[in-house]
C-alpha cells in the first residue's frame, strides 16, 4: 500500500513533517485519500504545478469553495481573479506597507502587551500574537469597529472550513455559524462604501476597475472578504508564535537577534520556511498531465505542499531544523505563481512591529513549563506560547 493511502488527518495535525518526508522521497506526487486530493510534496514539483497551465486554480475539491462560495481570489482565474485581487493587492504593496506599517501595528502591539500584562495570562499566543494580527488586519482591510474577541471568533470559526479536507460536518458548523455573523456585518459596510467609497481596500474591491457609477455586487466580494479575514488574521500572528518558538528552542541563536536586531527580516524568513503558517494551495489538472514525470490525469484535485517544500532536502541543508544564520533563499510560506499571496510584504512587517515591541519589553523569555507542541497542518502553529513571568 502507497503511504499516502495510510495516512490520517490526525496524523497530520499532529505531525504531517515525517508523512512529508517520506512521501517525498517515496511518492513524491501521490492521492491521499484522507484529505480528499493528491498531495505534491517536492519543491520542483510544486514550482511545477504552480506555474503550470496544465493545472487551474478553480478547484471543486478546496474546502474553502463550500466555507466562503464562489467566486473567490484563491479559486478563480484569469479577468476574475484579476478583479478580486486587484481590489485587495494595492494597499498591501512593499511600499505603501512601509509607510504605514509602523503607525498601525506598533500602537496596536503596545496596547496589547499592556493588557496581556494586567490580564494574568501568560499565554502570548491568544494574549499578544493573536489580537495583534487580527486587529492590524481589521484595520487596514476596512472593519475599523470590530473588537479583539469577535475577530478571533470569527479567525477560529472560518479555520474550521478552510481545514476540512475530510469534509467534516461539524467543522462545517463552526464555519457556517461565523460566515453568517460575518455577513451580517460586512454587507452593510459594502453596501455604505457602494454608495461612499474610501480609501479602505474593502472599498477598492468594489470600485477598483469599474466604470463611474458602478460598483462590483456584494455577492461577488463577499466570499474573498471571508479569505482575506482568514488569511491576514492567520499567517502573521502565527507566524510571529512560530518564530518565538523557534528561538526559544535555539538561545545562542535567540542571542545573535538580540545582539544584532537587524537579523530580525532573516529570522523571520526562516521561521516562515521553518513552520509554514499557512501549508498547501489547491490545484486542479485541466488535463492528463505529468508532474516531472509522475502520471496525473484529468480533473485530479492536488494539493500542493508548501510546508514540505520549505524542507525540501534538495534545496536546503539540514532542512528540519531552525537556523536564523543560515544562508538567505526564497521558500514558499506565501505561495507561488499568480497566487501568491497578496499580504506577503504585510505579514512580514507585521511581525516584525510586533517581535521588536516584545523583545524591547522583555529583556529575557523563558518557557513557563517547556516548549509546546505543534498542531495542525493545513494552518501550524503552537498550541501555546506560556512564558515565565
Amino acid at each position: 500500500m502507497r503511504h499516502g493511502e495510510t495516512i490520517t488527518i490526525d496524523d497530520l495535525d499532529r505531525d504531517p513533517f515525517p508523512h512529508y518526508a517520506r512521501l517525498r522521497a517515496e511518492d513524491p506526487v501521490a492521492p491521499v485519500p484522507a484529505a480528499n486530493c493528491w498531495f505534491a510534496t517536492r519543491w520542483s514539483d510544486v514550482e511545477q504545478i504552480a506555474r503550470s497551465p496544465d493545472f487551474t486554480a478553480v478547484s471543486d475539491e478546496a474546502p474553502v469553495n463550500a466555507a466562503f462560495g464562489r467566486p473567490n481570489v484563491l479559486t478563480s482565474e484569469g479577468s476574475v481573479h484579476a478583479a478580486l485581487r486587484g481590489g485587495i493587492e494595492p494597499h498591501y504593496r512593499p511600499r505603501q506597507v512601509a509607510g504605514y506599517i509602523e503607525h498601525l501595528v506598533r500602537p496596536i502591539a503596545e496596547a496589547q502587551l499592556a493588557a496581556f500584562r494586567a490580564s494574568g495570562s501568560d499565554d502570548l499566543l491568544t494574549g499578544y500574537f493573536e489580537p495583534i494580527s487580527a486587529l492590524a488586519l481589521a484595520r487596514s482591510f476596512g472593519f475599523m469597529e470590530v473588537d479583539v474577541p469577535t475577530l478571533r471568533r470569527w479567525f477560529h470559526g472560518l479555520s474550521q472550513g478552510a481545514i476540512n479536507f475530510e469534509r467534516d460536518p461539524a467543522r462545517d458548523a463552526i464555519c457556517q455559524a461565523v460566515v453568517t455573523e460575518i455577513e451580517a456585518v460586512a454587507r452593510p459596510l459594502l453596501e455604505r462604501l457602494a454608495r461612499a467609497p474610501d480609501n479602505s481596500p474593502l472599498s477598492h474591491m468594489l470600485h477598483s476597475g469599474m466604470e463611474a457609477g458602478q460598483v462590483r455586487p456584494v455577492e461577488m466580494i463577499l466570499p474573498s472578504v471571508k479569505i482575506t479575514l482568514l488569511g491576514g488574521m492567520q499567517e502573521p500572528g502565527h507566524g510571529a508564535a512560530n518564530l518565538l518558538v523557534g528561538l526559544m528552542q535555539n538561545p545562542d541563536q535567540f542571542a545573535a537577534l538580540r545582539a544584532d536586531i537587524g537579523l530580525l527580516p532573516q529570522a523571520i524568513d526562516e521561521a516562515l520556511r521553518w513552520i509554514a503558517p499557512i501549508g498547501t494551495m489547491m490545484r486542479t489538472a485541466l488535463r492528463d498531465t505529468q508532474v516531472n514525470g509522475i502520471p496525473v490525469p484529468e480533473g485530479t484535485p492536488v494539493s500542493c505542499i508548501f510546508a514540505s517544500a520549505n524542507r525540501d532536502e534538495t534545496r536546503w541543508d539540514n532542512a528540519e531544523a531552525f537556523d536564523i544564520l543560515r544562508p538567505p533563499k526564497a521558500h514558499m510560506a506565501f505561495g507561488q505563481g499568480a497566487h501568491f499571496c497578496a499580504g506577503k510584504w504585510f505579514a512580514k512587517a507585521q511581525i516584525e512591529v510586533t517581535m521588536r515591541v516584545l523583545i524591547e519589553a522583555f529583556p529575557h523569555l523563558a518557557f513557563a513549563e517547556g516548549p509546546p507542541d505543534f498542531r495542525g497542518w493545513e494552518f501550524r502553529a503552537p498550541t501555546h506560547c506560556r512564558i515565565a513571568l
